[in-house]
């Protein structure tokens, strides 16, 4: 299951999450998820977040909880778009040869 944040509608401070099956959260600038309270056996993590800029408390925190078994838990950013890439590439090549 994938669950995007990046241009969702939050009303509340907290979101608490049973995961009994394979998550994947994509999150946004401002979303925290606390995955202490989740007990993973046999489950490959990755937990890639954006660092938090100007000390503003968080917009949303996600907690996870519950056992997790045999599969995967995902936590990262939005990926970039084709063009923000693209203009990226284009800056570090620049870099590189002058």
């Amino acid at each position: 299951m994938t669950l995007d944040f990046t241009e969702a509608v939050i009303t509340h401070d907290t979101l608490r999450i049973d995961v009994a099956m394979t998550l994947t959260l994509i999150t946004r600038p401002g979303v925290v998820v606390d995955a202490d309270g989740l007990l993973l056996v046999h489950t490959k993590a990755k937990y890639r977040q954006e660092p938090t800029s100007s000390g503003l408390p968080p917009t949303l925190r996600v907690e996870l909880v519950g056992a997790k078994s045999l599969g995967c838990l995902v936590v990262r950013p939005a990926r970039r778009t084709f063009a923000q890439w693209l203009l990226r590439s284009r800056l570090h090549g620049a870099d590189r040869h002058s």
